[in-house]
């Protein structure tokens, strides 16, 4: 029989409604075009194609699915195109080659940015129909399959790394187990083979030493067990993939010896009822293991997939992991999305539906500022286990492992994480950074006055809640820049006794490429374009060429000889009392350090954006690669007693009455002004606050410090 007669009867015996007609069309085409291309194994392409149009008939999916997967490299690998698709087999089948198909590759792309750009497009095609996302999985399982064929070992490793960190988390995510876990091993056998093979000698070697036929006889003992309380069940046992075993030890710390639960058994019967019904005769028989078990038919996995998960001390005192499921439940389980098809008749709303986290991808998609970004929080959007919570009206929301009140807020909406100044719970206040755990339920507590802090960067974990974060942050620093770039023009301009306006701005705008008014301040803010480029082309027959001349010498002095760090040290910002800055260079201060005069400093030069200011036992210091881009700095010793400079403390001070009035009076008392106060977590015995003050130098601080700690109601005062 043919190869388009075996796959369409393929096709048929699990749908009768089958075009069979169209699917050895299909075939037939697939084979033209492709031709004359062969594969890395010298075999003819066509044997792809076909292979992959075979895996998705194993997941029985519908026709236009098993077309699409027979056509997939047409318009990217032969002269096809997608007009000739749409024409011979219909738009939903051009639709779905066109969402598989990569973009073409540009040669000067980094492959981190390709990698992006392929996964952006594939996001927005599955958004429309998860079916492409299925069809790309069949598609890199039979690549993985051949993936030895490759002579590069660099692009195998490209290739099984791309495969562990996308294309596992996605298959999870919709729950094609069974895809899932030959693609982990496939990938595995790549990246660390020795591992790998390491692992399966010492299972081999375990059923060497009289267990050969452990987990025949633990089937066994089971089914007796259940026979005895007449339940009809068929019970299937293996031990765990070398990955998932790899993957434990890692977690755990543990060796392949100190690892006990190798071992799982799925007991499959006729209905939801009897599944409780057979937990509870396994747990009368055998000892449980504490906090094991979980309850995914009452709370299933946002991918359908559901089953009762205990653990036990089993037959022959092994420790085993025993699944309980229906025969649909175990479907799902295997084949995720493609399973609930079967159910439910046909592709529809219902299964799209819930995929949720393909909207959160699409959020991050939408936010991100550069692919590296997306592509790192996509990562983490896809590859989290989950924790369960609810909402005060009892919505249940999976959220991933580690998550916070932060998450859970951006969870629910942007606005809310965006304004959320606190958390309840399970009825109590929490600080922010609090990990969320099952069956918490968790009350967000928003004000209109709070906005996104940086430091909620380092303890969220959602990929949205990171997106949205920094895209508040950089919109934050935009109108930051976009002001003082503003008023340092307004300032040369007036020093210089000429008009300044938006209107003479704009006749300038082609001249430094920017497309409005405000990009200009901001670059100026920055510290990407001076004023003096500004103002000279606006006033080009302005005699300024000794400002010109001063600044040329300053750039000369501090690359030629000794007489450059002389220069460069008297090189002072009078503004800040800065010396070591080159004059007109945008100055920020850190706030991971908030440096005070007083400081050793170091300067930190940022591509476009300045120099950031830190203190040089700053740890964020250590983090810079590049050590070309930093520059000691000095406080001058005439700076200006008018300049005030944000220094930070963290308080701890008893939570009784009037504890917060008597700290302010403290600091009121020292003629100190503070800028900002946070408490950043409360117990019935005290509270914790940040304390932003407005300061003059390091000696203040200190003097500050001495007089809060000699306070009696006073448990601690630190720098932060």
């Amino acid at each position: 029989m043919s190869q388009e007669k075996i796959l369409a009867q393929k096709v048929l015996d699990y749908n009768p409604n089958s075009n069979s007609k169209n699917i050895q069309k299909a075939v037939k085409f697939a084979k033209k075009a492709h031709t004359s291309q062969t594969r890395a194994s010298g075999e003819p392409y066509f044997t792809h194609p076909i292979a992959v149009a075979n895996i998705l008939a194993e997941l029985k999916l519908d026709d236009d699915s098993i077309i699409t997967g027979l056509l997939h490299d047409t318009v990217e690998d032969t002269v096809v195109t997608r007009e000739t698709i749409r024409k011979e087999f219909g738009e939903n089948v051009a639709k779905l080659v066109d969402g598989v198909t990569k973009l073409n590759k540009i040669e000067y792309q980094p492959e981190n940015v390709r990698q992006a750009e392929n996964f952006r497009k594939l996001l927005l095609a599955m958004s429309e129909d998860i079916r492409i996302l299925l069809i790309k999985i069949c598609d890199r399982l039979h690549n993985m399959r051949t993936i030895n064929h490759i002579s590069s070992r660099l692009k195998r490793i490209r290739i099984a790394q791309e495969t562990l960190e996308i294309y596992t988390p996605l298959t999870e995510r919709i729950g094609v187990h069974k895809i899932r876990d030959e693609l982990q091993d496939l990938a595995f056998a790549e990246l660390n083979e020795e591992v790998r093979n390491s692992i399966i000698q010492r299972l081999d070697f375990l059923q060497s030493q009289g267990n050969a036929n452990i987990v025949e006889k633990i089937i066994g003992e089971l089914r007796n067990l259940l026979i005895k309380n007449s339940i009809d069940c068929k019970i299937y046992g293996r031990t765990k993939k070398p990955y998932s075993i790899w993957q434990k030890m890692k977690l755990k710390n543990v060796s392949f010896e100190q690892l006990s639960d190798i071992m799982a058994f799925r007991v499959i019967v006729n209905d939801m009822p009897t599944c409780y019904h057979v937990l509870g005769i396994i747990h009368e028989k055998f000892h449980s293991i504490p906090g094991t078990f979980k309850d995914y038919i009452s709370t299933p996995k946002e991918n359908g997939y559901k089953s009762l998960h205990t653990t036990v001390i089993g037959p022959g005192r092994q420790k085993i992991e025993v699944q309980i499921r229906t025969e649909e439940m175990h479907d799902v389980a295997e084949y995720g999305i493609a399973a609930h098809w079967r159910y439910k008749q046909k592709y529809g709303e219902d299964s799209q539906g819930n995929y949720r986290w393909i909207g959160e991808l699409l959020n991050i998609l939408e936010n991100s500022s550069d692919p590296e970004e997306f592509i790192q929080n996509s990562r983490l959007e896809m590859y989290q286990d989950q924790v369960f919570c609810f909402s005060p009206k009892g919505n249940l929301i999976a959220l991933p492992q580690g998550s916070t009140p932060v998450d859970f807020a951006y969870w629910i909406h942007s606005d809310v994480g965006n304004t959320c100044m606190g958390a309840k719970i399970n009825g109590v206040i929490a600080p922010l950074r609090t990990l969320l755990k099952n069956g918490d339920q968790v009350e967000v507590i928003c004000s209109t006055n709070q906005h996104p802090s940086e430091t909620w960067e380092e303890f969220v974990v959602t990929g949205k809640a990171k997106t949205q974060i920094r895209k508040y942050i950089r919109s934050k620093k935009r109108e930051t820049y976009s002001s003082s770039g503003k008023n340092l023009l307004t300032k040369f301009f007036h020093e210089r006794k000429r008009d300044v306006s938006d209107k003479m701005l704009k006749n300038i705008l082609h001249i430094f490429s920017k497309d409005s008014v405000e990009d200009l301040y901001v670059a100026v803010g920055e510290g990407l374009i001076t004023k003096n480029d500004v103002f000279n082309s606006c006033y080009p027959d302005y005699k300024a060429e000794k400002n010109s001349k001063k600044l040329l010498s300053f750039f000369a002095k501090r690359k030629t000889d000794k007489s450059k760090n002389k220069a460069q040290k008297n090189s002072i910002d009078k503004t800040r009392g800065i010396i070591g800055v080159i004059p007109g260079m945008s100055i920020h201060f850190a706030g991971c350090c908030h440096p005070l005069p007083g400081d050793k400093i170091y300067g930190a030069v940022n591509s476009g954006k300045g120099v950031t200011v830190h203190q040089a036992r700053c740890v964020n210091l250590k983090k810079i690669s590049d050590k070309d881009n930093l520059i000691k700095l000095a406080w001058h010793q005439d700076n200006n007693l008018e300049n005030f400079y944000t220094g930070r403390l963290r308080v701890i001070i008893a939570n009784s009455f009037g504890s917060i009035s008597k700290l302010t009076a403290e600091i009121a008392a020292k003629n100190i002004n503070i800028a900002n106060l946070k408490i950043i977590h409360k117990t019935e015995n005290y509270y914790e606050i940040i304390l932003d003050l407005e300061l003059q130098n390091l000696k203040t601080l200190l003097n500050l410090k001495a007089s809060l700690r000699s306070a009696k109601f006073i448990f601690s005062v630190e720098r932060v």
